[in-house]
């Protein structure tokens, strides 16, 4: 697994996602934020890598690569997922609810490309760098997300970058699961 296309796919396909982190960070402690958020991305890559490792009992990796096509559909598609009420739970609970309901269609659908046929060694090194990333990426939107540089950039371009990435990482799992060769190959 290539750890700079980890990044830049967890990196987008949270990116929504942190503009809630600044709210989050605002109304519960840090490490409570810390838990919620760590929580909900090792459910949903543990759900990608085992989904993924479905299919390529039933389908060869090369023709999973048309799973591509799911973060460039949703570079297009409008996300109108609304926050549900969550009053009465934990912090960490709340955290990681508001992290599913914003969050599971769009990673599943960007993640399970990315993961289909790695090993179990290197899912587990996944879990170790984007559990790393995701500590990380809390600490520094506490730190930055009060810079009135930051909130101007990500309110004017946030969307755009978002969409961006997403067909950039369709592309590459066209690219890494072989299917643009063997469809090379066929002409």
């Amino acid at each position: 697994m290539h750890y700079g296309i980890l990044a830049i796919t967890f990196l987008s396909v949270n990116l929504d996602f942190f503009f809630m982190l600044v709210f989050l960070l605002k109304k519960y402690r840090l490490s409570q934020v810390i838990w919620g958020y760590f929580l909900g991305n090792m459910i949903l890559l543990t759900a990608s890598f085992f989904i993924g490792r479905t299919l390529t009992l039933f389908l060869p990796e090369w023709l999973l690569g048309v799973l591509g096509i799911l973060p460039i559909w949703l570079a297009f598609h409008d996300d109108d997922d609304e926050q549900a009420d969550r009053s009465g739970r934990s912090p960490v609970l709340n955290v990681l609810v508001t992290y599913l309901a914003v969050c599971a269609g769009c990673n599943l659908s960007i993640f399970l490309p990315v993961l289909v046929g790695e090993s179990m060694a290197h899912f587990l090194m996944t879990l170790v760098f984007i559990g790393v990333l995701t500590v990380l990426v809390v600490i520094i939107i506490k730190q930055v997300a009060t810079l009135p540089v930051v909130q101007r950039v990500v309110t004017a371009h946030g969307e755009r970058l978002m969409k961006i990435c997403y067909v950039l990482i369709g592309c590459y799992v066209f690219w890494d699961s072989g299917l643009i060769s063997h469809l090379l190959a066929l002409w």
